[in-house]
């Protein structure tokens, strides 16, 4: 028998094609609020006929937060745990009982798993921990965009972690995210201070190609007496040299870089980033430098700054090309051997690993291994 209310809330527009998928995902739950914000497909229509509880408003101007602080204005009052998640996410099968095997009266929100992308194979490829399910007072959206959730409760704010629940993303590619830019400018006027909301319009300078507005953005959120958090101060560093990089700077690229890597040695993603560099540079030991030490990383922080492409073959890739270049066929060998092994489809590192092969027998004499 279940412990609590629990309800699920999201908003909708034009999310036809995934509501059949979603309901399935989201139907433990006692009900399900949505508010849909101007379809024009038969989103709506497909809700109600498999019982979700709908509304319609128009929000203008768009905000995300304006959004979902509607949606969960209808939520009952009697709900205990609300569960916000979007049309494009799939719950695995389970979650509720996992939700509720952790939680108490005194649980104001708990974290899980949530896979952002795959690989080819479908297997993750980002993951990061997700806070989105909540208790239903004293909660409230916040940001237009990259919104979350602020908690203005009298008790203790406490969180707790569920094993197992995993939420997984699916998302509609065709979707513009040209709203992004704007609302996160919007965002950092409005909260100038939030070290999170400069370094996301920092960023989001950088998709947009605006590389002077990042590097001036970046720059200040590395000022903010808030950011203080290693990992994502490390990636406004990397963002500020691939800034730099792409207007052919590439003296404060590399310095930027290196400044990466000090403020995080943890992290994979700027020793990457510098062997990509030494590699285009041709300086080899640079290279092979970075990816010795990129390596002896041997676990992701978990955090949503962790790139796959630290995780696959590209480490491993480098160190073939670097250590070959220097020399060092064995130790060339051994990297190609594995890059192959994680991107056995890959026909430039079949290549590359039998020019090492063949290298090694004319050094040795030998016809083969």
């Amino acid at each position: 028998m279940n412990r609590y209310k629990v309800c699920v809330y999201a908003i909708c527009k034009n999310e036809e094609q995934f509501i059949d998928r979603w309901m399935d995902s989201v139907s433990e739950a006692d009900l399900v609020v949505v508010l849909d914000t101007g379809s024009t497909d038969k989103s709506v229509e497909k809700l109600k006929e498999r019982g979700a509880l709908v509304y319609t408003e128009i929000i203008n101007p768009w905000r995300f937060d304006t959004a979902r602080n509607k949606a969960m204005d209808f939520i009952p009052e009697d709900v205990d745990i609300c569960v916000s998640n979007d049309i494009d996410e799939v719950f695995e099968p389970g979650w509720r009982t996992l939700l509720e095997s952790v939680w108490d009266t005194t649980c104001t929100r708990a974290r899980y798993l949530y896979t952002w992308s795959y690989h080819a194979d479908g297997t993750p490829a980002k993951q990061y921990t997700m806070e989105k399910i909540h208790r239903r007072h004293d909660f409230r959206w916040v940001h237009p965009v990259h919104e979350v959730l602020a908690y203005s409760g009298t008790d203790a704010d406490k969180s707790v972690w569920v094993e197992g629940l995993m939420l997984k993303h699916y998302p509609d590619l065709s979707k513009p995210r040209g709203q992004y830019l704007p609302l996160l400018e919007l965002s950092s006027k409005e909260n100038p201070q939030d070290d999170r909301t400069i370094f996301w319009l920092g960023r989001e300078y950088m998709y947009y190609k605006k590389y002077d507005l990042c590097i001036k953005t970046l720059k200040t959120h590395l000022t903010l007496p808030s950011a203080k958090w290693a990992e994502e101060r490390s990636a406004s560093m990397r963002f500020i040299a691939k800034a730099y990089e792409a207007t052919g700077n590439m003296k404060e690229a590399k310095a930027w870089l290196f400044r990466a890597v000090a403020e995080c040695p943890d992290a994979r993603e700027p020793y990457l980033r510098l062997a990509q560099l030494g590699y285009t540079e041709g300086n080899w030991p640079l290279t092979y430098a970075m990816v010795k030490n990129g390596l002896h990383i041997t676990k992701p922080s978990g955090s949503y700054l962790v790139e796959p492409e630290s995780w696959g073959y590209s480490f491993y890739d480098l160190g073939a090309i670097s250590a070959y270049r220097l020399g060092l066929y064995n130790a060339a060998l051994e990297f190609a051997r594995k890059a192959l092994e994680i991107e056995d489809t890959n026909e430039r590192l079949r290549t590359n690993l039998h020019l090492i092969e063949n290298k090694i027998s004319e050094l040795t004499g030998e016809g083969g291994f």
